[in-house]
């Protein structure tokens, strides 16, 4: 008799967990804090542009989705320093940044953690070489971009010809003048064209992160569209357009440039917009954790490790298992007495709880 055998579909993988929405006091407070921030934007634009006299109304989407940005980032933050974790972390890590204590034991550590983790981000090469090249392409190419775009947005940076009989320019800062160059010489083509060196960075290093999240099978795994490539599209397409205005003007006379503009514009103020709320929020968080780092090299340096209960093994200082103990308390997790166990000893009692509890007839 023929039997058939019944294939069940694959199963679908999980959809992801959305972020929780914050608790109604938390929201108001976050919504507070972000009104402030956007406020106080806004009147550093009217001051830095003399009255807006300096301010370009041609600029204003784009000066509009600096200060939701503005809005967005205090908000999120605010929502992030209220869980108990981040909140820890953060008055922890401000705590050994501002401490006059760590600066006479260590003057140079909390500069030079600043630029090895948060300029050269040196933790990064640990993993791969070329994930740390197109990290620092994407880092500071946006770095540059923020550099030019903001302060000629906000009206603060202001660039007017000298005389009519040579190509000589002024730059302005607050309506003071900085410094005068010509267009044909190093200084100039670098200001003309500083934009177009980051868009290059951004689109080798957002590139090579795209190319990875589609070939490389570990990070295409548990990756999220919205999440994990969204951001690397708008980054590209920011990037992109902004060149094609470039080629535009040079090659093509101005052919198609203000169809080019509006798309640029539109690009560039939909990804301000989304970068609060998305991958890019831990540009924001990231500088908590450099007084994190600071607080574990101090404590190091000058604490007594803290042996193991089980083997008596250094485990950590006494400082940081403190920390962690804490924070776990804080999260309600009862096992915090963990933390004072070296990681070869968790290994054997999770596989110990494991062989009494789930495997118990096994040997």
């Amino acid at each position: 008799m023929a039997t058939t055998t019944r294939t069940d579909p694959a199963p679908e993988a999980p959809p992801p967990v959305p972020e929780p929405a914050p608790p109604p006091r938390t929201a108001l407070r976050a919504s507070l804090a972000g009104a402030a921030v956007a406020a106080l934007l806004i009147v550093a634009i009217v001051l830095g542009s003399r009255g807006l006299r300096d301010f370009d109304s041609a600029l204003v989407p784009y000066a509009v989705a600096t200060v939701f940005l503005a809005f967005g980032i205090a908000y999120r933050y605010t929502v992030w320093i209220s869980a108990p974790a981040a909140r820890r972390l953060f008055r922890r890590g401000w705590a050994s940044a501002l401490s006059w204590q760590n600066l006479r034991r260590a003057p140079t550590a909390l500069p030079r953690l600043a630029l090895t983790y948060l300029g050269f981000q040196k933790f990064l090469g640990a993993r791969s070489h070329a994930r740390w090249a197109a990290h620092q392409l994407v880092f500071w190419g946006c770095l540059l971009a923020a550099a030019i775009t903001f302060p000629l947005t906000w009206g603060w940076f202001t660039f007017t010809a000298v005389g009519p009989d040579g190509p000589g320019y002024r730059m302005r800062l607050w309506g003071v003048a900085v410094l005068g160059f010509t267009y044909d010489s190093l200084l100039g083509w670098v200001l003309y064209h500083g934009l177009d060196l980051a868009a290059v960075m951004v689109v080798a290093g957002s590139g090579y992160f795209l190319w990875r999240r589609l070939h490389d099978r570990q990070a295409t795994t548990g990756q999220r569209f919205g999440y994990d490539l969204v951001p690397l599209l708008a980054l590209i397409t920011v990037s992109v357009t902004g060149l094609l205005l470039t080629f535009s003007e040079i090659l093509l006379h101005g052919g198609g440039y203000q169809f080019l503009s509006v798309l640029h514009m539109a690009s560039v103020v939909l990804t301000l917009v989304h970068l609060p709320f998305g991958k890019f929020f831990h540009i924001a968080q990231r500088p908590a954790a450099v007084g994190m780092q600071l607080f574990k090299l101090v404590s190091r340096t000058d604490g007594e490790p803290f042996p193991c209960r089980n083997c008596g093994r250094p485990v950590d200082t006494a400082a940081y298992v403190a920390n962690l103990r804490g924070t776990m308390r804080d999260l309600h997790l009862d096992f915090d007495a963990w933390a004072e166990t070296c990681p070869r000893c968790k290994r054997v009692l999770r596989g110990s709880a494991y062989l009494a509890q789930v495997k118990r007839g096994f040997r």
